[in-house]
């Protein structure tokens, strides 16, 4: 067994002064629309236990065999059809939300101001890294917040492991704060309303609204998961603020990997149901995702699109994600203030 050597930190300072620094974590992203930078970030996020939960030796094989030389290339494909000129969305819309956030943050401090970062759970920016460029720039006292607003074991929890081993080597550590998650926050659910307030008033209101969540398998439900639980009561509050009746309110899941059984009911299938019923037209939310990334803009916006107008449906409108909203950057505010309270 390897020694357990704890590397060397910064020397203290003798006249303590505490620096704040707030993490923002998103899941992650390749570095391009390609099968070559696909692969190592497919291998790094279907390695993660907390992703997969089948046994090593039965799973390992499966992904490095079949997985990682098959899906790079069709993944490939469908980034392609939604990388912007600036990258990934996702990578895009999570920086210049960690901007916005800061100048919000910082905007009545004349010195030492919060400094706030962004990294992701898989690829570029790691968390190690960025966490190691905290340290660096005095920040001894660090929040951290998943963009997650749903608990889930194979999200929120994820990060939680990897920020441990991150600094597993560590000599000095930091001071951590950690928001869990936030389903009900009420600023969260306004923002939430005023996208879709805005939407409509553009757009008028479709005959139905879904909620689409991303999906996981239900055994995590069957084993004390909450996040389908706190979906419901984000989906719920939602509802309320826009003063929708249930029967105009639907919520799904999305974004199946598998045979196995998943999250019920699905998107796709409860989109072409809806065409098949008579409905004509449909808007689609996805409140579990803050930035719009392949699950929104490409198997929503377009897989869904499709499925729904090819099964009689006439109009489909995604409504995008809260990204760089001003409601979303007051919500993301005052979430942290909260979460900071005693070390501002």
């Amino acid at each position: 067994m390897a020694r357990f050597r704890p590397e060397p930190s910064p020397a203290p300072e003798h006249e303590r002064r505490h620096r704040t620094g707030v993490l923002l974590v998103n899941l992650g992203t390749p570095e391009a629309p390609t099968a070559k930078a696909l692969r190592p970030w497919l291998r790094q996020f279907l390695s993660d236990p907390r992703i997969v939960e089948l046994p090593r030796l039965l799973w390992l094989p499966i992904l490095n065999g079949i997985i990682l030389i098959t899906r790079p290339a069709r993944s490939a494909k469908k980034y392609a059809s939604i990388w912007m000129p600036e990258g990934s969305p996702l990578r895009v819309h999570t920086e210049r939300l960690a901007a916005l956030l800061g100048d919000s943050l910082n905007r009545e401090r004349e010195k030492d101001g919060i400094i706030v970062t962004w990294a992701m759970r898989y690829g570029s920016p790691p968390i190690v890294d960025t966490l190691t460029d905290l340290r660096a720039r005095g920040a001894d006292r660090i929040l951290v917040v998943p963009l997650f607003p749903q608990f889930a074991g194979s999200t929120t929890a994820s990060v939680l492991d990897e920020l441990a081993r991150a600094m597993r080597l560590w000599r000095n550590l930091p001071e951590l704060r950690f928001v869990r998650s936030f389903p009900d926050d009420p600023g969260y659910i306004a923002a939430l309303a005023a996208s879709v307030r805005e939407h409509w008033a553009h757009h008028g209101q479709g005959d139905c609204l879904v909620a689409s969540f991303h999906g996981q398998p239900a055994r995590a439900d069957e084993l004390g998961d909450p996040y389908r639980a706190e979906c419901l009561i984000t989906a719920r509050l939602l509802g309320e603020a826009l003063a929708l009746p249930p029967e105009k309110l639907r919520v799904t899941f999305q974004s199946r990997f598998g045979r196995g059984k998943w999250l019920e009911p699905y998107t796709l299938p409860t989109l072409e149901s809806l065409a098949a019923s008579g409905v004509k037209r449909v808007d689609v939310v996805c409140p579990g995702f803050a930035a719009d990334c392949l699950e929104t803009l490409e198997e929503i916006a377009m897989q869904c699109r499709d499925a729904f107008l090819a099964r009689g449906g006439e109009t489909f409108h995604a409504i995008p994600c809260l990204n760089t909203r001003p409601e979303w950057i007051t919500a993301l505010d005052g979430l942290v203030r909260q979460h900071l309270a005693g070390w501002l």
